[in-house]
């Protein structure tokens, strides 16, 4: 068995593909999987050391504003295009998987095109504009959210949601967490999380409120700036001296910090938000602006609307965020009926779901 699985860009689209392929493996350890990415972008890194092939393309995204870059894209496409169809007839597979990210467009358009079985996974709550396109070309669309067939055929829907790293299922106490971190077991701990690559926000609202912070000394903070801030807030908190204020620019131990944290505050990626259900974590979700149809906002919703989840405007969030925390995560009562609500909304065993119906389209 012979496996494309394409897409990537962001953190959000390579883990539940890295998750994808570790599932396709368990079942069939013979098959062979080929990742096709975006030459430049996270994937390219991160699939080789999670132990996956992968070819790259020269796509990028397509520009809002009609400018010189249109026509750079345009010629972007169609080489990505032509070498999509040459990885595709050299690989020969028996399927392709689209995960979202640029390189996912060319790739499930040649293997359509060459009469190749595909399937979108579809992370959000709002589809993007390219996999509505391409719903029309492929055979099942895995989703994880109700009432996408406002986007899609209803009959190629599957509600699978959305595979989480595994290593993130972690049965470590919460004591051993707090240890591993060095933080003190009889306060509260709040974790604040922008992503790999970091989020503006996040990282300024902290900044604007470091009085706030170290005032409570009750409570403590572990931040993750992301690689984009980490010399901005280091250089900001150089002078100042905040004992309950953790500051790291990635966390790799990310299972330990989900399992110390009493509160969440995140982005409100796709990948994050299945993250905190299936791990029942009460979060505040400030989604982001900068993305394609405000998807991030239609995700939040989604569980603020069920409780789920707390949110916050990105515009409010640097008056509005810190002291909702502090006062969010001192109220025992509300994080629990958060947390449940959140586990509620949790799909399990997305993976496993996903490559059934993976299987049943190549049987």
């Amino acid at each position: 068995m012979k496996i494309i699985i394409s897409g990537g860009g962001t953190g959000g689209h390579i883990f539940p593909a890295i998750s994808i392929a570790n599932a396709i493996k368990r079942r069939n350890s013979e098959a062979e999987i080929l990742f096709v990415g975006a030459l430049g972008r996270m994937e390219m890194e991160k699939v080789p050391s999670a132990g996956y092939k992968i070819e790259g393309l020269p796509i990028a995204g397509f520009p809002r504003k009609i400018s010189l870059q249109s026509f750079s894209f345009f010629i972007k496409l169609f080489k990505s295009l032509r070498l999509a169809k040459k990885i595709i007839k050299d690989f020969k597979p028996d399927a392709v998987v689209g995960v979202g990210g640029y390189a996912s467009g060319p790739l499930l358009i040649i293997a359509s095109n060459l009469g190749i079985p595909a399937l979108i996974q579809e992370q959000n709550s709002y589809a993007g504009i390219t996999n509505k396109l391409l719903s029309k070309r492929v055979q099942k669309i895995c989703v994880a959210y109700e009432n996408m067939e406002q986007f899609f055929p209803v009959e190629k829907i599957v509600i699978t949601g959305n595979p989480i790293r595994n290593n993130l299922i972690n049965k470590t106490s919460s004591d051993e967490a707090l240890s591993f971190f060095n933080l003190d077991k009889t306060k509260k701990t709040i974790l604040i999380i922008g992503g790999s690559l970091g989020a503006a926000t996040l990282n300024n609202s902290v900044l604007e409120n470091l009085s706030l912070i170290k005032q409570n000394s009750d409570i403590q903070w572990i931040l993750q700036t992301g690689k984009f801030y980490s010399e901005k807030v280091k250089n900001a908190l150089a002078n100042q001296t905040i004992p309950n204020l953790q500051v790291y620019d990635f966390i790799s131990q990310m299972d330990l910090a989900y399992k110390a944290a009493n509160l969440v505050v995140s982005r409100a990626g796709a990948g994050t938000i299945s993250e905190l259900c299936i791990l029942g974590k009460a979060s505040i979700l400030v989604p982001s602006p900068n993305v394609a149809e405000d998807h991030q906002t239609k995700n939040a919703m989604a569980l603020s609307e069920k409780k789920a989840a707390i949110l916050i405007k990105d515009s409010d969030a640097s008056k509005e965020l810190i002291q909702q925390a502090i006062k969010k995560v001192r109220n025992t009562d509300e994080l629990n009926l958060v947390a449940n609500n959140a586990l509620k909304m949790a799909l399990p065993n997305s993976d496993e779901l996903i490559v059934d119906e993976l299987f049943k389209m190549i049987k």
